[in-house]
């Protein structure tokens, strides 16, 4: 253990905070070195100082702060949360992201909804049941879209079905259950399908199949009031749709404001894969079955 410095260390180059945590802590300012900005100790310096002479007290799971009066804890990472975060870095470390973003009206498919759910029964669709739907008919129409990039071989894997992810929110973590084959599923299939994937997802029931892989992501926290946000690619998937919440807005037709239920859409894409124009088709494709709904019951 090296020997403390006991000289004056008054003249030190050093942040408030530091000097401040240094008085507190007993530690001489020669004994850290200056990785702050013009060459002064800061907050981090006088930190690792301290953790190296008392690794017992800086390993506590729950200790106050000396600089601070509140209190907190130290949560250690699952396994899942470690896997979160290691893919979800790789994936914003290794794809290169772009993000167009498109409003959607959803009044007629709103309409198409409300009439299924009150006509057939045992049918309960969610907006986001007819979304997803959407989406498989906009990926087959535009099938660059419904694409893996194979790293390792520096390759392009097209698909010829929807495999379609969608993240739902569990315990500790976050978990993409496959709606497979989601273009060939009618509405109410894909409906079953998402609560039955949903439901074991939450009791940690799914066979790693039913949520590795897929062709494409949807991420919706539109039930959360979110009105627009960007997602993160689900690797090795090119692309992800993010939706938020189905709402009221004015907006303008042939030049007079006019009140019309939208959701705004953030269309996330790894620019290896897909290039702009690419992913803005996607996009306007993915506008004409939703704003015309019939299209994806044929």
């Amino acid at each position: 253990k090296a020997a403390k410095s006991k000289a004056d260390d008054s003249d030190v180059l050093a942040t408030p905070v530091a000097r401040r945590l240094a008085k507190q802590w007993g530690i001489n300012l020669h004994d850290c070195r200056a990785s702050g900005s013009r060459g002064r100790v800061c907050k981090e310096d006088v930190e690792a100082v301290y953790q190296r002479e008392n690794p017992v007290q800086a390993q506590h799971t729950e200790y106050a702060h000396p600089t601070e009066s509140a209190k907190f804890t130290t949560i250690a990472m699952n396994g899942m949360r470690k896997a979160i975060a290691a893919r979800l870095q790789a994936a914003k470390r290794n794809a290169p992201h772009f993000r167009l973003t498109i409003d959607l009206n959803v009044e007629s498919v709103q309409a198409l909804r409300q009439q299924i759910n009150s006509t057939v029964p045992q049918v309960k669709l969610s907006i986001n049941d007819m979304l997803i739907k959407a989406a498989a008919a906009a990926l087959i129409k535009v099938p660059q879209v419904n694409v893996q990039f194979d790293e390792e071989n520096q390759q392009i894997l097209q698909f010829e079905q929807a495999d379609i992810s969608v993240a739902v929110a569990i315990e500790n973590g976050l978990i993409t259950p496959i709606i497979k084959a989601a273009n060939r599923k009618s509405l109410a299939q894909i409906s079953n399908d998402m609560r039955d994937l949903a439901t074991r997802a939450k009791t940690g029931k799914l066979a790693p199949d039913e949520f590795q892989g897929g062709s494409f992501s949807i991420s919706n926290l539109g039930m959360l009031g979110i009105q627009q946000f960007d997602a993160i690619i689900n690797p090795p998937q090119g692309a992800i749709l993010a939706l938020g919440i189905a709402e009221k807005r004015a907006v303008v037709e042939n030049d007079e404001i006019v009140v019309r239920e939208m959701v705004t859409a953030t269309l996330s894409c790894d620019h290896r894969v897909i290039d702009g124009a690419l992913g803005a088709q996607f996009l306007s494709v993915l506008k004409q079955f939703v704003e015309n709904p019939a299209l994806i019951l044929v």
